[in-house]
Formats: C-alpha cells, sequence, structure tokens
C-alpha cells in the first residue's frame, strides 16, 4: 500500500485549505491556520490534526500502525 504524504487540512474557523506534507515519523498535534491564526488541535479519538482535518489520514493510521 502506497502511503500518502500530502493532505489538504481544512481550517473549520475559516474556511482556508492549504497543502501540507505530513511528518513520515511523528503526529502533528497543533496547527496554526494561516489565514485566521486558529490553533487547530486534534479532535478527540483522533491522533493529530491531519486525521482531523485533513484530506488524508496520518501515515501512521494509513499503514494501520499505533500512532503517538
Amino acid at each position: 500500500m502506497e502511503v500518502i504524504l500530502e493532505s489538504i487540512i481544512s481550517c473549520p474557523n475559516c474556511d482556508f485549505q492549504k497543502k501540507e506534507t505530513m511528518p513520515m515519523d511523528s503526529c502533528q498535534f497543533f496547527y496554526k491556520c494561516e489565514n485566521c491564526h486558529t490553533i487547530l488541535k486534534p479532535k478527540q479519538g483522533d491522533c493529530c490534526v491531519y486525521c482531523s482535518y485533513g484530506s488524508a489520514k496520518c501515515p501512521s493510521i494509513q499503514k494501520n500502525e499505533s500512532c503517538c
């Protein structure tokens, strides 16, 4: 299975979207929206901001591995 490394993260506050490259070896717990400067945090039950707000889940989840 090929792991997707790019994800479009969408801010729930202002709907701004940006394509980002996800880290392969760690989770990203915080993300600052470039447009409205809201600090995004993972939703309850998600391991990182990409799993909550991205177009693709983080690499660990894609590989069915345990995440942070």
